[in-house]
């Protein structure tokens, strides 16, 4: 007997079923994109707390906003992110970060050897950055300066999720060779 692998529902699809009060379609929509809204508020709030308490919130949003999805308008990505972010927005208005207490002491100051090592460091992966495929590039900068998931790279650059994993891991290969070199 051969099992039949029933196509996934679209992301659309599950919201407007969300909007006609379908948890299933909700506890579907949320297994796919909880990690990658945590990584979203993680990258706001910078606190894993607070970040968590924002999807949560951000989920919420989600529900209570499914009837106001329009599929004719656009996929259902965009607009579960856009409802995500406003929806974190609106917690960082509410929840001011906590007031730091400062200490008695001296303050400390970046040493200037540790900041020459870091502009050092800055510089080698900037130049090891030129090695890469212009392809593969894209990728990284995003990542590690845009700070966006796989998945919101993927839909940046309009290409799948698994060619955005695939070039990473290859681009950071080949960093990683090209600062091994450089240290020869």
């Amino acid at each position: 007997m051969q099992l039949v692998e029933l196509p996934q529902p679209t992301d659309g699809q599950l919201i407007v079923r969300i909007a006609r009060g379908d948890r299933g379609a909700f506890d579907q929509l949320h297994d796919r994109y909880v990690r990658a809204v945590l990584g979203l508020a993680l990258r706001r709030l910078g606190d894993r707390g607070r970040a968590e308490d924002a999807t949560q919130d951000a989920f919420l949003a989600i529900w209570r906003s499914a009837r106001t999805y329009d599929p004719s308008r656009g996929r259902g990505a965009p607009w579960l992110y856009a409802v995500a972010r406003n929806a974190i927005t609106d917690g960082l208005r509410r929840t001011p970060e906590p007031v730091a207490e400062l200490d008695d002491g001296p303050g400390r100051e970046p040493d200037p050897s540790d900041e020459a090592e870091a502009a050092w460091t800055a510089w080698r992966v900037h130049r090891a950055l030129e090695v890469l495929p212009d392809h593969e590039r894209p990728v990284i900068e995003l990542a590690y300066w845009g700070g966006l998931s796989q998945s919101e790279i993927a839909e940046r650059l309009q290409i799948p999720l698994g060619t955005v994993k695939t070039r990473t891991r290859s681009a950071l290969a080949r960093l990683a060779d090209a600062l091994d070199q450089e240290l020869r």
